[in-house]
């Protein structure tokens, strides 16, 4: 659990992670190690995975969870990054404390929240509106549910 110092919890578990809706269109494995990919919507995002259940094929719905600590922010980027997910999103809120800013994002239907430290949101002087890039490494996105 992490404290903004303006008294605000912030619980990092499934109920206060991001959550997207997705549908599993590729899997491709190879031992134990599993590259699943999704689309939700227009965008396909990736997930790394050691273990995928037996429920989990391609068709299949699910709700994708992302730890708000894991989801890194670029504004007006150029270039390669190493990042498979690249999330166009737009800032709905912020919330600065001390040393982090609680970040809301909006992605199609969906709100995700980053937590990145104070420092970076006034350096890249983040304001409610902002068109921004949510920066997710696969190894960041779990299946919470089969729906």
């Amino acid at each position: 659990m992490f404290w903004l110092d303006l008294g605000i919890y912030i619980r990092i578990k499934s109920k206060t992670m991001s959550q997207i809706l997705a549908q599993v269109t590729d899997i491709e494995s190879y031992k134990t190690l599993h590259i699943v990919k999704f689309r939700c919507g227009d965008e396909i995002l990736s997930m790394t995975s050691l273990e995928l259940g037996g429920d989990v094929s391609v068709g299949s719905r699910v709700k994708l969870i992302i730890k708000p600590t894991h989801i890194a922010i670029a504004k007006e980027f150029i270039g390669e990054i190493s990042h498979s997910n690249q999330i166009k999103s737009i800032i709905k809120s912020i919330n600065n404390g001390r040393l982090l800013s609680a970040i809301k994002l909006q992605f199609q239907d969906t709100i995700l929240e980053s937590i990145i430290t104070l420092s970076s949101s006034q350096k890249m002087k983040l304001k409610v509106g902002d068109n921004i890039i949510a920066l997710i490494k696969a190894n960041e996105i779990s299946i919470g549910e089969v729906l």
